[in-house]
């Protein structure tokens, strides 16, 4: 028998009383829908994500240091599985739901079959995780995907993602709503990454700007006085974080208001010709034919998936994806 699940952790917040809910296999289709109808009133998301760190690196030719950048992030995402997924809804004050604005959903995953970094698996069971729940009772990623193409989280503007430093976690969610590998090369990654995601904020490119902000997340949180709530590299906390640490940054930094034009869609990390400002957003009716689109073709992609081979790559074992 299922071991019921606890109700949602209670946590303490700047705004009276911020709630992180876990998300299992039997609590995700409710938890999902309570997630789309938040984000109508909350269209900003922070995101995080835990997953099991670097275990491959790429060999041949390379167009640059980005490129074999990219290459590095598509062969680990390929090769691996996403273990947690945090979610915080916001308004466009930074304001979030009295009750629950944090969802952490946990993943199906074995240490026994799935591969993972020892220095990352060391990590995360120091932040707590349990992984043996998350291989008996873990969300099967297949059966998210499905659930995150009808959820109003992706293909339209007016949802606007917050991230840190997020090439990683975005590569991990274009490959659970496509359900195929990552383009074999960076840019059109980026084309599928504004199709999916049209409007995105990292923190991490915003800090160009911002001469006093170094480091990683935590740092830029201490530095700028937000107080983390719950685990640190649990990842529905760090996207509690992700939130708090952006609004206080744009108040302070960018006098509330954050150009578009320079910054909108792009990443940390990545060319500048590939990393272009995401200024053309897709329209919300086009946003709502790809969504049909992608509801229609989801049960039958994965007969059509190919890779193009235009590197190999090495499995070795070494740490984290980076300053996060």
């Amino acid at each position: 028998m299922m071991q019921r699940l606890a109700p949602a952790t209670s946590l303490s917040s700047m705004n009276g009383g911020a709630q992180i809910r876990e998300v299992w296999s039997d609590n995700v289709e409710e938890e999902m829908g309570n997630l789309r109808k938040a984000i109508e009133r909350y269209p900003y998301v922070a995101m995080d994500t835990e997953f099991p760190g670097i275990v491959a690196r790429p060999i041949g030719t390379f167009k640059g240091s980005s490129d074999y950048h990219y290459q590095t992030l598509r062969c680990n995402v390929d090769l691996l599985k996403l273990i947690q997924l945090g979610l915080t809804v916001c308004d466009e004050e930074g304001e979030h739901p009295d009750d629950i604005c944090t969802w952490q959903f946990n993943f199906r995953f074995s240490l026994t079959d799935d591969m993972c970094a020892p220095e990352s698996l060391d990590l995360l069971n120091k932040a707590g995780l349990d992984f043996d729940k998350h291989e008996n009772h873990g969300i099967d990623i297949e059966h998210f995907g499905e659930l995150m193409i009808t959820s109003g989280l992706v293909l339209f503007e007016d949802v606007r993602w917050v991230t840190f430093h997020s090439g990683y976690d975005f590569g991990y969610l274009l490959k659970v709503v496509t359900a195929l590998p990552l383009p074999a090369q960076e840019t059109e990654f980026f084309e599928n990454l504004r199709q999916w995601f049209p409007c995105i904020y990292d923190i991490k490119y915003l800090m160009r700007s911002c001469k006093t902000l170094k480091g990683g997340l935590q740092d830029v949180a201490d530095d700028l006085q937000v107080s983390r709530i719950g685990q640190q590299h649990q990842a529905g906390s760090d996207s509690l974080l992700t939130a708090s640490t952006f609004f206080k940054m744009r108040k302070r930094y960018f006098e509330g208001q954050i150009d578009d034009a320079k910054y909108l869609g792009c990443l940390y990390g990545f060319s500048a010709q590939a990393n272009r400002p995401n200024i053309a957003v897709i329209p919300g009716s086009n946003g709502r034919e790809l969504l049909d689109g992608a509801i229609h073709s989801k049960s039958s992609s994965a007969a059509s998936i190919h890779m193009s081979h235009s590197n190999t790559f090495s499995k070795t074992s070494i740490g984290s994806a980076g300053e996060r």
